[in-house]
């Protein structure tokens, strides 16, 4: 026990060196000085959409990258996270080193020319729920480049479910993280590389066959023949997985993150924390990247300070009108 924990304090302080700022000094806003860290520092760019998709608690892209910015920031000394948001997209990324997308639908990132020129150059990329979907064609080629998959209309599906997480990849991703059950929107049967080239599955469960809405025809998040197939079959499905480019640079995709309230969950948020540590060539200690049980206090302060605060302030993280499984309001309108 005692050589496990010198591991993981050794893995987060072997880089340290006089000039690197504390967790205190690295403003997750400041973007200048981000780029005036010193040298040998691990540029984290955050972009995620302001807004909510269905109200207080859900899509909450924003509080999420928040969190997850400063948790990296106070774990690596190492490493300087920022955030954007999509109304102020960030239009030097010549020094990022990892890019995180949470947005309402990743066709944006997929098309910008400066996340395709920091993947050209071994920059990580990592989307998050509706940033993982994107459009077939340009948009899908380079997400399946830079990510090794992507959710595609009418081939994925987003349905509401609990997913009984039993299969974990063999993958520092995977460190501290515990197998887990979880309802939220979790997108399944994403579209991959080609035999899997390049791809490790991080999160594995098999949806019910409930999950799929489909008859006599193919709806573009729903459900179609393929997946309904490989459901009665029962394949597993990979809800989050990690990728390398042949070129250089790291990938990771995860199609959780609906319900903000799914961060108080710890194996959810390690994996998440893990996923940005991995993609930006950072060590993962044996049991993953630290970070305290978030309470419902915690989850709505970091809304509060993504949005504007909610009255009454003690509104539940969790969305109470989510869909039920049997919905068919199934898809992002």
């Amino acid at each position: 026990m005692l050589a496990r924990f010198a591991l993981s304090i050794l893995a987060l302080f072997a880089s340290f060196s006089p000039g690197r700022l504390s967790a205190v000094e690295k403003d997750i806003f400041n973007y200048e000085a981000q780029r005036a860290a010193a040298p040998g520092t691990k540029r984290i760019v955050f972009i995620a959409t302001r807004g909510t998709h269905g109200g207080r608690g859900n899509h909450e892209f924003l509080a999420g990258e928040i969190y997850l910015a400063r948790r990296i920031n106070a774990v690596y000394p190492n490493a300087y996270a920022v955030v954007y948001t999509d109304d102020k997209w960030p239009t030097d990324l010549s020094n990022a080193d990892a890019i995180i997308v949470g947005l309402n639908h990743g066709g944006r990132a997929a098309m910008d020319p400066g996340i395709k020129a920091a993947a050209a150059r071994g920059a990580g990329f990592m989307a998050i729920h509706f940033g993982v979907e994107v459009n077939k064609g340009e948009q899908g080629d380079n997400y399946l480049d830079w990510m090794g998959g992507y959710f595609e209309t009418f081939w994925s599906v987003n349905p509401w479910w609990e997913a009984d997480i039993r299969e974990l990849g063999n993958h520092p991703v995977a460190r501290g993280v515990k197998p887990f059950k979880v309802r939220d929107e979790w997108y399944y049967h994403m579209r991959f590389r080609e035999g899997m080239k390049g791809v490790t599955p991080i999160l594995t469960a098999v949806p019910p066959v409930s999950t799929v809405q489909f008859k006599d025809k193919p709806s573009d998040r729903g459900g179609n023949a393929d997946v309904l197939k490989a459901l009665q079959a029962g394949e597993p499905q990979h809800l989050a997985w990690a990728s390398e480019r042949p070129g250089g640079g790291r990938g990771f995709g995860f199609t959780g993150f609906h319900v903000f309230a799914n961060m108080a969950n710890d194996s959810f948020r390690s994996t998440l924390l893990n996923g940005v540590a991995w993609i930006a060539r950072l060590e993962i200690p044996p049991d993953g990247v630290p970070s305290p049980t978030l309470t419902a206090a915690a989850l709505n302060a970091l809304m509060d300070e993504a949005h504007a605060p909610a009255k009454p302030t003690t509104t539940p993280a969790v969305p109470p009108n989510a869909p039920k499984p049997e919905s068919k309001g199934l898809g992002h309108k």
